[in-house]
């Protein structure tokens, strides 16, 4: 028998588990075949591991449930829960196209035809290359399918990575340490994160390891196993450093490389190792490439025709 512990140190255990415990009793019902035990703020689940990884994820929409709406009833746990043969929920698995359930009761889906088509590729192939212009949704569609597939036990840890380029600013004149310089960078890949992942979940991740975000020359050397892997701006990787992230791929991992062809920060004498492979590696079975354009980008109004206007100055 597997055993699952939950930490509800964020929240009063008389919010989630209601008056006399009635919503602590509604989650036996609904979960017959597993058994909880109540400790203070911890709550231990045991049973068989695919019933606990199933519990895990209903849970996780039980709480963000209740910091949406302040509020949790048998009723809300009975509407929570999609209801199968074997009265267990599908993690992830709605009509709607909900990648992740996110915080605040923020549905994260794929929004547009291309963010989707990014969806179902990904589910065929371990390698994916998204290539599209900003605000196009690559990075962020490609973290929420990470998450998904850590909250679903497909994998054992997120690895999130960026080349370190100075575009047009210089990382010396940065104040602090080198990880204060290196934060900005990676505050895309923070700022999608933290749309997903409850604050004490996601601090608690990057403590741990389960999910580990740093630059690019990190990952020499390394293997990367049961891992979804994310390269961002690899349009700023050289070839040389393309290869090298590719080559960590290891057993069970899947990786998802974006990038902006048109947004280049490299040196004029340097390859972009995006643009290489896009040639080199698009007849190889098990990668595949996407193309995002304006269509899908999801900002501003303005920033599709911002866009459109650069693209047309460089023609």
């Amino acid at each position: 028998m597997a055993e699952l512990i939950l930490s509800l140190e964020t929240h009063h255990p008389l919010d989630i588990f209601g008056v006399k415990e009635v919503n602590l009793q509604a989650m036996k019902d609904l979960f017959p075949h597993l058994r909880f035990v109540v400790r203070g703020d911890i709550f231990k689940v045991f049973g068989d591991q695919k019933r606990l990884s199933t519990f895990e994820n209903f849970f996780d929409v039980v709480l963000m449930h209740f910091e949406k709406f302040g509020r949790l009833t048998p009723k809300d746990l009975q509407g929570l829960i999609d209801e199968t043969a074997d009265d267990y929920v599908k993690p992830n698995a709605t009509a709607d196209g909900v990648l992740v359930h996110g915080v605040n009761g923020r549905l994260i889906k794929a929004l547009t035809a291309n963010q989707r088509r990014m969806v179902e590729i990904s589910l065929k192939n371990d390698l994916v290359f998204a290539i599209g212009p900003a605000g196009s949704g690559k990075t962020y569609t490609a973290v929420a399918l990470a998450v998904r597939a850590l909250k679903n036990k497909e994998v054992k840890r997120i690895i999130l990575a960026r080349p370190a380029v100075e575009a047009g600013e210089s990382l010396g004149f940065l104040p602090g340490d080198m990880k204060e310089k290196l934060d900005p960078y990676m505050m895309p890949l923070y700022d999608a994160l933290r749309d997903m992942l409850p604050a004490v979940k996601l601090e608690k991740y990057l403590e741990d390891g389960t999910i580990e975000i740093a630059p690019l020359a990190f990952m020499r050397g390394r293997t990367l196993n049961n891992a979804y892997a994310i390269l961002d701006e690899a349009q700023n990787a050289t070839s040389n450093q393309l290869k090298m992230f590719l080559t960590r791929m290891g057993v069970s991992s899947k990786f998802i490389v974006t990038g902006d062809i048109t947004q280049i920060d490299l040196p004029r004498k340097q390859t972009s190792g995006l643009k290489q492979a896009q040639t080199m590696l698009d007849s190889i079975k098990g990668v595949d490439f996407i193309y995002l354009d304006e269509k899908d980008i999801v900002r501003h109004s303005l920033v599709s025709k911002i866009i459109k206007a650069y693209a047309k100055l460089e023609e």
